[in-house]
């Protein structure tokens, strides 16, 4: 019998609760289906200053209010900002669930966004964007979404750029906050030590002052693909290769992952043992897999010292090419194994349970049972695996380096390797 339970509120407002009797404590918090690609382009990183200010008090709270309630209990409060969702999570000792529903309940419904609050703020995220430029094995996957993605909200970057922040007022943020933080667009999530009907018995009355409707309009991910380099007087290249992927919605998904993990995810993966082992060329390189409501992306990063690159470059396009036609057995039971492994792992701990059903109802419309899970990766097959690997290289590539270049190839010579 599943652990998880649903209601939807007549606001529309899902909650959804996963019950662990073994443990003391509940993570829980709310997951709102909005990010960057929601944002215009005069606004980009609206998003993410909203999340920020919504710590800096509310009508009844003080910013140090909140932090002090929370920390008062033992517990903490924290959120994030994605291209598609942003989330607000607190965890505490299972009696001080309702006092942690009440201030992230609190901070969405009644946010002050004061302007004062706000000026400093404003600073607190430029700093930040600041940060981020000057860490370049960051930085480097904003300018290759920028690049797969460009001149569209999903291809831009989550902090946003200096500019657009500092055009930010507090009426835009007000007006965001209005359109998309409406009850249909949020799931209220939990997991630990709760009883669902209590769950929600607190969130109809902590959420009642939510909108009824959520804008959720989005423009259509439209993959472009090309070039990006940035020449830089530092120790490494960071090099990104990668291609149009997968939605979340494609019956591939978990064959995406598959793909990515035994191409690069992990020390015994073929990226791991033939770059880095066999010839020492990179202390970091690995695969990802990305997807989005209506899109994806699949790539590859290696940080390298710039005068490998003649070697590098090669034998990466040489790996990425060959896993269309010469996957074992042994290296997809591998994948599966590590993917399953971790799924099931994850299930341990309750803000890892707590984050995957928020995410879930807003990615999927329901929760997905480990067991579905597994039977999904395991029902992943060779030729699945090939045929997908040769799909993802049928559109022109993303190539994006920053650091020093004078011995990277030309973006036509890496295109015509990936041929």
């Amino acid at each position: 019998m599943s652990s998880v339970k649903v209601t939807t509120l007549s606001n529309g407002l899902r909650v959804a609760s996963d019950t662990m009797d073994s443990v003391e404590t509940v993570s829980l918090g709310c997951w709102v289906g909005v990010g960057t690609r929601n944002e215009r382009a005069e606004i980009n990183g609206v998003a993410h200053l909203c999340e920020h200010m919504l710590f800096k008090g509310t009508d009844t709270r003080s910013a140090y209010a909140i932090s002090e309630q929370i920390e008062n209990v033992g517990g903490h409060l924290n959120a994030y900002t994605t291209r598609e969702h942003t989330a607000y999570y607190a965890k505490v000792l299972a009696e001080d669930a309702p006092l942690a529903l009440d201030i992230v309940a609190d901070m969405l419904q009644h946010s002050a966004i004061d302007t004062e609050e706000l000026e400093r703020e404003r600073a607190v995220v430029i700093q930040e964007i600041g940060q981020a430029i000057d860490t370049p094995d960051d930085i480097v996957f904003d300018y290759f979404q920028g690049t797969a993605y460009p001149d569209q909200g999903i291809g831009r970057p989550v902090l946003g750029s200096v500019a657009t922040v500092s055009r930010l007022e507090r009426p835009a943020l007000v007006e965001y906050l209005r359109r998309h933080y409406g009850a249909p667009a949020i799931v209220v999530s939990a997991a630990g030590r709760i009883e669902h009907d209590h769950l929600v018995e607190m969130a109809e009355k902590a959420f009642r002052d939510l909108p009824r409707q959520a804008e959720n309009c989005i423009v259509p991910a439209r993959y472009v693909g090309g070039d990006y380099r940035e020449e830089r007087d530092i120790e490494q290249l960071n090099l990104v290769i990668g291609f149009n992927g997968i939605s979340n919605q494609n019956p591939d998904y978990y064959a995406h992952s598959v793909l990515s993990t035994l191409l690069g995810g992990g020390m015994s993966s073929r990226l791991f043992q033939e770059v880095r082992e066999k010839r020492g060329l990179v202390y970091s390189i690995y695969s990802f897999a990305g997807t989005y409501l209506d899109g994806g992306l699949f790539g590859v990063y290696a940080g390298s010292s710039p005068e490998q690159a003649k070697e590098l470059v090669p034998l990466l396009c040489h790996e990425i090419c060959r896993v269309v036609h010469d996957v074992t057995e042994d290296e997809l039971a591998r994948a599966k194994a590590q993917l399953k492994a971790g799924s099931l792992m994850a299930l341990e701990s309750t803000m890892a349970r707590c984050e995957h059903l928020g995410q879930q109802l807003l990615v999927f419309g329901r929760a997905i049972p480990a067991a579905e899970v597994v039977r999904k990766i395991n029902a992943v097959d060779l030729e699945t695996v090939r045929r997908l690997a040769a799909q993802l290289r049928r559109e022109r590539p993303t190539v994006v380096a920053l650091g020093p270049l004078d011995h990277l190839e030309s973006y036509d010579r890496i295109a015509a390797r990936l041929e």
